[in-house]
């Protein structure tokens, strides 16, 4: 189990990017078309570097659903290999089996 401080820190950051997703993608699309001037993509670089740093979503950490595990962490699934094998072995995951061979 996760620190209950590191799953509040990790919401926080993705309400965060949440707030500030559409502002951030009108800058880059400045930054990035070739028909912006120089002066549209320095102000933007500046707008950019003026937000927050959790506003960036690279900031958000993938956690187990279950119990918040940073590690192991199957994007599919939501959870991480050792919650995943144990509701697996369960049966609580329709059409996921043990594998035999």
């Amino acid at each position: 189990m996760a620190k209950k401080s590191k799953i509040a820190k990790n919401e926080q950051r993705q309400r965060v990017v949440a707030r500030y997703a559409a502002r951030r993608a009108e800058l880059k699309e400045i930054i990035r078309r070739p028909g912006s001037t120089e002066d549209e993509r320095a102000s933007a670089q500046r707008e950019l570097r003026g937000q927050p740093r959790d506003a960036s979503a690279t900031r958000v950490r993938n956690r187990d659903q279950v119990d918040g595990r940073p590690r192991g962490y199957f994007r599919a699934f939501g959870l991480s290999r050792v919650n995943l094998r144990g509701q697996a072995h369960s049966g609580y995951l329709p059409g996921v089996r043990k594998s035999s061979w």
